[in-house]
């Protein structure tokens, strides 16, 4: 018998989720690889396994279409939400969810026993860099962070003849969140992959490019550690919204369009945390062969 799952997506950030509470899989490194494939397997930014958990309603776990596993995704904490809910495994709501990056609280909001909007509560932003983590230590005889301001600081490359310099959050995952004029016109498959294995980056990163609108709204893209160019992230537009605080760009409540779809961030000052507003989406079922 093969491993039954389900394709969802939030804002086309597309992965397959596997119910395990139903099944096991031995082995879900393996397993993202190869379904994860968008030309030999069913397609996705990668495997998300629904799971039991002691300590929460449902539990997640995250891997990239790499086989490298993520603390957080923003979008497939929403689809993992829904699922759970309109499949049965959990009717709590709001819903408790446990993550690489704590236990996550989802309130949910639903038409006819099905959930359409997902608002996540994301914690606290991680702002201190060695936590993040990120190092300012030296490559050879280069610096390889310059402190540009408080919250800005000059990555050792460029970006069309430009220095790159960023704002680095974590949301339970690194991100480097960089502001330009214009987003249309990146070549993310050749500066993503220098950003995400730079030197200054133990862990990877996630990199963002952020076009500011108004101070309430901006348009981003995305090149996603061990996954490429995402349709979105939800952890990575929580960032953004941190970050453009802390530059002074936006306010802490911000309506950001990704190449997938929009989703509404805020940063609110009565708590410090970060919530998140958007759909989940069910799009097919089947079963992958076991031996596959």
């Amino acid at each position: 018998m093969g491993i039954r799952f389900t394709k969802m997506h939030g804002i086309g950030n597309d992965y397959v989720y596997v119910n395990g509470f139903a099944q096991t899989v031995r082995d879900p490194v393996a397993l993202s690889q190869k379904i994860a494939d968008r030309h030999t397997g069913v397609g996705g930014d990668g495997l998300i396994m629904i799971l039991p958990s002691d300590k929460a309603d449902v539990r997640m776990r995250m891997f990239n279409a790499d086989g490298s596993e993520s603390e957080m995704c923003g979008n497939g904490i929403r689809c993992v939400a829904k699922f759970s809910y309109d499949h049965g495994l959990t009717q709590k709501n709001p819903m408790r969810i446990e993550t690489g990056r704590g236990i996550l609280t989802l309130d949910l909001k639903t038409k006819n026993g099905k959930v359409e909007q997902v608002t996540v509560n994301m914690g606290e932003p991680i702002l201190d860099l060695p936590k993040i983590p990120v190092e300012q230590g030296a490559a050879g005889r280069q610096s390889l962070l310059v402190k540009k301001s408080e919250h800005a600081y000059a990555i050792a490359m460029e970006m069309d003849g430009e220095p790159l310099v960023g704002t680095f959050v974590s949301m339970g995952n690194p991100h480097a969140v960089f502001y330009r004029n214009e987003v249309t016109d990146i070549d993310l498959a050749r500066i993503g992959p220098k950003v995400e294995y730079y030197g200054a980056f133990p862990r990877r990163i996630n990199a963002h490019w952020v076009k500011v609108h108004s101070p309430s709204e901006v348009t981003m893209r995305t090149w996603e550690r061990g996954s490429g160019i995402t349709q979105a992230c939800g952890t990575g537009a929580c960032a953004v919204c941190v970050a453009g605080v802390l530059t002074g760009r936006t306010d802490r409540k911000i309506l950001a369009h990704l190449p997938g779809g929009d989703l509404t961030l805020e940063w609110r000052q009565s708590d410090n945390n970060v919530y998140m507003t958007g759909p989940a989406t069910e799009v097919f079922s089947g079963e992958w062969p076991e031996s596959a």
